[in-house]
Formats: C-alpha cells, structure tokens, sequence
C-alpha cells in the first residue's frame, strides 16, 4: 500500500499565474541568519496530473534541498472549468510564471516523465525568449517520449502490456472478489493498480503509487496542441547541464532519451529491472544517479 504523505511546510496559490495553481514546499529551509539551501523545482508528470503521486519517495531531495512542487494548471488543485483548451505553451507560460513568483535563481529542475518534457519545452522556449530565467540544471527522470513518433511506440508497448496474460488473470480476480461490495474502497484502490500496471517492470509494485487521476480533456488537448512534434531536433547545441535516466524497461522508448542524452550532450543512466516509475521500483539506483548530479554544484555546508 502506498505510503502516508506527510504535510507540507507551505503551501498555497499562485498569484501571477493567469489562473492560480496550487504550490506546496517540502524539505529544508534557512533561518533569518542563514542564507537558506538551495531551491529545487520538481515538475510532476501527466499532463493532468498532480504532484502527490511522486510522494512522499521524492521527499528524498527534501533532506538537502527547499522543494517546490506545483499542480499544473488543470490537474489536481489547479483544475480549472474554463472551457479554452490548455496547450504546451500554456503549460511553459506557467512554469515561466513561477519561476519569477519564487525566485528560482538559479533554477535547478528535476522533471519527471511530461515534467521532464515540459522542462526541456521551456529550455527551448528559452532560448527564444531571454527574459525567462534561464536554466542552471535540468534532471530529466523518464522523460516522455520526445517525438511523435516515440509516442506511438509508447502508447502502442502500453496498450500490449495492458492486455498481457498476467494483468488479465489479476483484472479477472478482482472482478470475482466480490471486494467492490465488501469494500469499495480497497476495490477502487486495486482497480487504479491495475490501471498503471504497464507501466511497471513488476506490475505488483503498483500498489506502492500513490494514487493519481489524469484529466482525459487536459491531457488531450496538452498532446494534440504539440501536433507531429519532435523535440530532440529542437534540443541539438542546447548547452545545459543535465542528467537523464530512464528504466529499461519502461514503455517509453529507451531510444528517446538515448536521442535526446546525444542531442544535449549528456549523461544517461539506465536502470535495470525498471519501468517507468523509478522512485517506487528502483529508489536507490534513482537516487545514486540524481543525487551526485544536484550535489556537485551545492557542496556541503561547513561545520
């Protein structure tokens, strides 16, 4: 079962958003007499999403680091009923908006899965728009598949693995449990495991998410807005220091984020016996990755 998440320090809205999105922060924070520790963003998947399905595992960076995660406007407390469509841009406007709201200087992303996407959309942005607060790092977790092409690849392995043999014996037991009268809540917990279980290397892992809802309409019109994207052209001679990691046994194609290390310049690390949710499968190979990667520029305090 997923683990409980604990409150945050502080949390709230946005206020130079066009429409506010909820904000909360975890981990370290200074005092009146102390410079404080370093920022760190940390994009949530989707799109249409929310930040809670990365907790309380990516908590972990709360140990050296002020986090700052955000809901990502139509998903989770920054859902919106406004019938205009909400596109890529609108999501890296957001991230823009932000960054400036907190003074993320310098700004240090960790993206994980669209949120990696979407910090790398922004870098792009970027370099076209200088008065956004440029990138001082990017750690790109599982990025999404970073063309169209990818795309249907992923969506296509998804799909198979959803209906493979060993998630249809698990969807016919729980049918035949009887547990959606005995207890709807645990059935509604079983039944969202197996709803993300393509995603896993071990689909019994699942029960360690927590749980998340994707709004179909967000996710919809973020993807269609994208139309025959293929962003590793875009990131050729982007000079950003950065760090992918990727499971090799997510549904997402290794290829992508092989292109896309090629395209940067940078390391990729790939995790064995791991698919696509690395801080519920395979945390320590996750963390020995990231954390040298975010450390190298923030040494330890001295005593």
């Amino acid at each position: 079962m997923p683990k409980p998440i604990p409150a945050p320090r502080e949390q709230g809205y946005t206020t130079n958003t066009e429409v506010p999105l909820y904000w909360a922060k975890y981990g370290r924070t200074g005092s009146p007499l102390e410079a404080g520790p370093p920022k760190l963003l940390v994009l949530h998947g989707g799109p249409g999403a929310d930040h809670r399905y990365m907790l309380p595992q990516m908590l972990h960076l709360g140990e050296r680091y002020d986090l700052l995660f955000y809901d990502q406007r139509g998903g989770g407390l920054s859902k919106s009923d406004a019938r205009i469509p909400i596109t890529s841009q609108t999501h890296v406007e957001d991230l823009a908006a932000v960054v400036t709201e907190f003074s993320l200087e310098p700004l240090s992303i960790v993206g994980y899965s669209w949120g990696a996407m979407l910090a790398l959309l922004y870098a792009i942005e970027q370099r076209r728009n200088p008065h956004y607060v440029a990138p001082d790092r990017l750690a790109l977790i599982h990025p999404a598949p970073l063309t169209r092409e990818y795309r249907r690849q992923f969506e296509e392995e998804f799909n198979r693995r959803q209906q493979s043999p060993e998630i249809q014996k698990m969807r016919d037991e729980l049918a035949a449990s009887g547990l959606k009268e005995k207890d709807p809540a645990a059935y509604r917990q079983r039944a969202f495991e197996l709803g993300v279980a393509g995603y896993f290397w071990d689909p019994r892992k699942a029960r360690d998410l927590t749980p998340f809802r994707v709004v179909a309409r967000v996710q919809q019109s973020v993807w269609e807005s994208l139309g025959d994207f293929d962003l590793i052209r875009d990131l050729n001679g982007m000079n950003i220091p950065s760090i992918i990691i990727h499971g090799r046994d997510d549904p997402i194609p290794l290829a992508s984020s092989v292109d896309a290390a090629r395209a940067l310049g940078t390391n990729l690390v790939v995790l064995d016996e791991c698919g696509h949710v690395p801080y519920v499968e395979q945390p320590t190979g996750l963390f020995a990755a990231l954390d040298p990667f975010l450390n190298e520029a923030n040494p330890p305090e001295r005593s």
